[in-house]
Formats: C-alpha cells, sequence, structure tokens
C-alpha cells in the first residue's frame, strides 16, 4: 500500500483485550501514517490507551451508542473499525453500521490455535468467521501452490499469570476511577465489583487450586483406566453464550453426563477438563457430583481444575465440547470429537455426527489429513504467532499484523490470490 493510501485510512478503535495491546497496535498504525482514534467505555479502557490526544470517552447510555458511533464515523472520515470479539452489544452496533456504509471491520481474538498464536479476522470472528462458510476442499486448493510443512508447537499457555493480572487490573480501575462513566455497563451479567472480587480470589487460590489440580491428574494417570474428556468452557464465555445450544453450563453438563452414563463402556472413566480461566461463578464441581451421583457413576467422572491439557489429552480416547477452541489440539492427535455449537471447526471431515451415546460406545475418528490442511490454511491466514498478554508475544504481533491490516486484502483473500503475507509460524512466546 502506497504512503498516500495508507495516510488516507482513519481507524476507530473499540475495546481491545486486556492490558497495553490496542494502545501499541494504535501507536504502530499511527507509525505508518493512519489516523487513529479510541472510544472508552469505563476507566480501565482510559488507563491502558496512553495517547490523550486520540481518545474520545463515550459517557452515555448504551442506547445512545449507535447514534453517537454514526456521527463519529462522519466526524472523523473513518474507514475501518477495530475490535476485540464482536458479540457484545457495543460492538455488534459498531459491526451493523460498518457494514451499512462499507468500512473494513477488523476483528481480534483468542487464538483459534492456542496457545502461540491469537485470531485476526475481517468481517467477524468465530460463529461469525468466514472459516465457517469456507469448506476444506476450497481451503485445500488455496494451500496447492504452497511447499511449506507446518510442524506442531509445544502445547503450553505461556502467559496465563499476565492474563489474570491484566483482568484484575483493569477491573480495578472500572470499580474504584470510573466516576466519569457513570453509564457504563459490563457486557457480562455481573457487576464490576464482583468481576474484581472473582479475579482477586482466583489469585488467591491459585496454589490450592494447584495442589487439587495435580492429585486429580495423578489420580487419572495412574488409574488404568481408559477415559474420555470434556473441554469445558467459561459459561459467560461469547463462544459459549452466543454460539452454543445451552442456556447455562448446568444443561450441558446434565446431557453430557447422562449420555456418558447411557453409552460409555462400564469399565470407561470420563474427565471434565476446566477451562484455564474458571473462577468459579458457576457452581461447575457442585453440579458434577450431584449429576454423576444421580447417574450412579461419581467414581467414574472425574474433575480437574485449569492446568495444562496435553497430558491429559495424549492418552483419552475421545473429546467433547460445546465449542471450545481447545478441540483443535484433541483433532490434532486424531482424536475422535463431538461438539454441540458452531465453531470455526465444525467441519464435516472432521466432527462426529453421532448420538452422544454411541459416540462415547465407539467414536468415529477424525480425518487426520483434512485436519491438517485446515490447520496449515489457518496458519497461513487468520492465526498469528504472539500474544495479547505478554510483552514479547505483543512484540510478535505486531512484526506481522500491521501490514496485514493495512493491506488492501483480506487474509483468506490474499492466500487464494497466492499473496500470502510472510509468516512467523513458531516462535516461542513467554
Amino acid at each position: 500500500m502506497t504512503v498516500a493510501a495508507t495516510q488516507a485510512r482513519s481507524f476507530l478503535f473499540l475495546q481491545g483485550p486486556h492490558g497495553p495491546f490496542f494502545d501499541r497496535l494504535g501507536r504502530m498504525l499511527r507509525a505508518a501514517g493512519a489516523e487513529v482514534w479510541r472510544v472508552g467505555f469505563n476507566q480501565g479502557d482510559s488507563a491502558f490507551w496512553r495517547h490523550r490526544a486520540s481518545y474520545i470517552p463515550y459517557t452515555g447510555t448504551p442506547e445512545d451508542w449507535p447514534a453517537r458511533l454514526r456521527r463519529l464515523l462522519d466526524e472523523k472520515c473513518i474507514t475501518d473499525i477495530v475490535l476485540y470479539g464482536d458479540t457484545r452489544p457495543i460492538h455488534a452496533a459498531a459491526v451493523a453500521a460498518a457494514r451499512a456504509r462499507g468500512l473494513t471491520v477488523h476483528v481480534f481474538e483468542e487464538g483459534y490455535l492456542r496457545p502461540y498464536w491469537i485470531t485476526y479476522e475481517r468481517g467477524g470472528a468465530n460463529g461469525h468467521s468466514r472459516l465457517m462458510r469456507t469448506p476444506v476442499a476450497q481451503m485445500q486448493a488455496a494451500l496447492k501452490n504452497l511447499d511449506l510443512d507446518l510442524p506442531d508447537a509445544p502445547a503450553r499457555w505461556g502467559d496465563m499469570r499476565q492474563h489474570v493480572y491484566y483482568g484484575a487490573l483493569y477491573h480495578w480501575f472500572v470499580m474504584f476511577l470510573n466516576r466519569r462513566y457513570r453509564n457504563f455497563r459490563p457486557h457480562r451479567n455481573l457487576t464490576v465489583a464482583q468481576e474484581l472480587r472473582l479475579y482477586l480470589r482466583r489469585i488467591a487460590l491459585m496454589p490450592v487450586h494447584a495442589l487439587s489440580r495435580i492429585y486429580a491428574t495423578w489420580k487419572i494417570k495412574t488409574g488404568g483406566f481408559p477415559y474420555h474428556i470434556a473441554l469445558l468452557q467459561l459459561e459467560h464465555d461469547a463462544s459459549f453464550q452466543s454460539h452454543g445450544p445451552f442456556a447455562n453450563m448446568t444443561e450441558f453438563l446434565e446431557m453430557l453426563i447422562e449420555g456418558f452414563a447411557q453409552g460409555a463402556p462400564q469399565h470407561h472413566h470420563l474427565v471434565l477438563k476446566a477451562h484455564p480461566l474458571e473462577d468459579g461463578r458457576s457452581p461447575i464441581r457442585h453440579t458434577i457430583a450431584r449429576v454423576a451421583a444421580r447417574h450412579g457413576i461419581k467414581d467414574r467422572v472425574h474433575y480437574v481444575r485449569g492446568g495444562k491439557l496435553a497430558g491429559l489429552l495424549n492418552d483419552a480416547r475421545s473429546a467433547v465440547t460445546v465449542n471450545s477452541t481447545a478441540a483443535q489440539q484433541a483433532l490434532w492427535r486424531g482424536l475422535p470429537l463431538k461438539a454441540f455449537g458452531t465453531a470455526v471447526y465444525l467441519k464435516p471431515e472432521f466432527v462426529s455426527t453421532q448420538p452422544l451415546d454411541a459416540f462415547f460406545q465407539h467414536p468415529t475418528r477424525p480425518d487426520s489429513k483434512a485436519y491438517r490442511d485446515y490447520r496449515h490454511y489457518l496458519l497461513e491466514t487468520s492465526q498469528i504467532t504472539g500474544s495479547f498478554y505478554s510483552a514479547r508475544g505483543r512484540r510478535q504481533l505486531l512484526r506481522q499484523v500491521v501490514d496485514m491490516m493495512l493491506s488492501p486484502e483480506d487474509p483468506y483473500d490474499a492466500l487464494e490470490a497466492g499473496r500470502p503475507a510472510p509468516r512467523q509460524h513458531l516462535q516461542l512466546v513467554k
């Protein structure tokens, strides 16, 4: 893109991941010659945006936001909107306004292939992603002129403490210094004070949870029994809420445990692996114990709180989830997978269509060769090496994503046209 074309671009940032990533990204876009603005909806947004001249506080009500957004788009001659996740109400309104005007929407999300990548797409992510409409055969055709074979990265998160730290700091700003933003409403059901308490409680209980996790994992690894693994999600996560068929986690757990009790061989066990950021707002452990006891299989059901997934997946017979991105680790290992929500990997080549009880009895395996092609396609398009939360991870992202955002081509179109962006696939991010 020419200098003149870049200077004609005007980016409007909305809410981003906790921490300084959006500030660093905006700084890089300004260095490239683009104009950059940021709308802040609370003091947490303000605290992490250091360029005060480009900061626009929104202190109105959620109901007034669409009208204010339309005025901003006109006043600042906005050509691009940048946001993290596309389902929270303020972002959904922005995506609708951008589509009506033909603006480019840059959507960031956690990586579809975690932990070493983040997701960057245009127009929508997760259930709104272009991947939902792209068959595997089309992906394979786009890869036919590439000769790079991609190895796997170690299954290690790498920056969980930074993630928790920035989340707690963000909610502290919102709870104690938010006087200017009296009309702010969080996009989740809990109040900001409740969110902060959960973050602080989780930090305080980390040693206790670690001991519990070590003991539960030891019981599974030394038990000598075949087991199936359920990949649990955060009940308040956008993928679970907006792209899944269950009103809450209890509904999923009741269906899951009943299906296992009816279909799995009597010597098989079920391992329920909690999300690494599970904070106890949902009574998962209690629900699992209650439902398992009701079906007479309490001794065959195990709950593991957080921690690394790879060791448990290596010995599992199959995996079940609503639509967790962790399912991709199961597919990479060739494990049979049953999923119930909308997900970018929900392709007939990968995910079983069996009833749940039949799946537990004799699960069908995925097409591992097709999945390898699918994974390669993602790594050439929407998956970018790095992390939102660690300093090294942010530097890694900025080396790649700014050029991708300034490109006139969507990453998927660029690959199909034979012009994929230069990538750094397997840099270790800590």
